[in-house]
């Protein structure tokens, strides 16, 4: 059975879509910004099971009941990220703010040469990544991912600039581990999304805002097979035009031996589930799930 953030239809058209990146250029940051708001407030209005899923979870991370205002800002948040994507594709770093924290963890990794996993969420941007990649000889960075549930989206951004937008590595396909392989061995960093699954994928368990949610672990799994260093990234958003990077180590899994690799694998995705938490209790706004993880 295939979960229901993959089988959910995309919203919006790509004549709209297409639309909203021409006003982005045309009107600028700023004055594009002013558009989210009746954006935010349409898809607040007319996706209740987004909604919804937007207060369950806000009420676990914000610890009280979430308002309307609190769902808005899980939405306007999302919106100002995906508005920003637009101009870092377009290689418009200088209109943002980012502070790095951890970026001697990132430095380290990358100075063999061998590539690593960068392990994030549907949280914050993972487009600003690429402002600390351009102080690092521009380190290429592969998305790993599952595309088919966003596919009007990524087709509009992928053509504001082809030759900055990331490789993309789909999940699922025969060839898909030689891929990453080839693409590590290149010194390449493999982006992968760690928060949600697809159908038939193993699963773990974990403690998280209160409540038992599966998480996937297969990114972790990969990268033992493969013997790369895991770096956990997340970008958030913190209004205006500020974003703050934070990278951080998760369980070495290169070096475990086979026999006790379940049982790290375990590890690690608990690890991440704890570290996600954190974030998310810390800026609450930042998580994109919308939908509904707890059972």
């Amino acid at each position: 059975m295939k979960q229901e953030w993959i089988t959910r239809p995309e919203r919006g058209h790509v004549f709209v879509i297409r639309f909203i990146v021409w006003l982005a250029f045309t009107l600028g940051r700023h004055g594009s910004r002013v558009l989210l708001v009746p954006i935010c407030l349409y898809f607040m209005t007319f996706s209740a099971k987004a909604r919804a899923a937007s207060r369950g979870y806000l009420n676990r991370a914000l610890g009280r009941r979430a308002t309307l205002r609190d769902i808005f800002q899980n939405y306007f948040f999302f919106a100002s990220t995906i508005l920003d994507r637009v101009y870092l594709l377009n290689e418009q770093n200088t209109l943002f703010e980012v502070q790095v924290q951890g970026e001697e963890i990132f430095r380290e990794v990358i100075s063999d040469g061998r590539g690593c996993f960068l392990i994030g969420a549907h949280m914050g941007s993972f487009e600003v990544l690429h402002t600390l990649s351009r102080d690092h000889g521009r380190v290429r960075t592969s998305m790993v991912m599952y595309e088919d549930n966003a596919q009007k989206l990524n087709t509009v951004l992928k053509s504001i600039n082809p030759q900055r937008n990331p490789p993309v590595i789909l999940l699922g396909k025969i060839d898909s581990m030689l891929k990453v392989r080839e693409a590590l061995e290149q010194g390449e960093c493999i982006g992968i999304l760690a928060d949600r699954t697809i159908s038939g994928e193993k699963m773990i368990s974990c403690e998280f805002l209160g409540g038992s949610v599966q998480f996937p672990a297969g990114p972790f799994r990969l990268a033992a097979i493969l013997e790369r260093p895991i770096i956990l990234m997340f970008g958030l958003y913190q209004g205006g035009n500020r974003y703050n990077i934070y990278l951080e180590r998760l369980v070495d899994l290169r070096h475990v031996p086979h026999s006790e690799r379940d049982v790290a694998i375990e590890q690690s995705v608990r690890q991440f589930a704890k570290r996600l938490e954190h974030y998310c209790r810390a800026s609450p706004y930042n998580w994109f799930n919308f939908y509904e993880i707890w059972k």
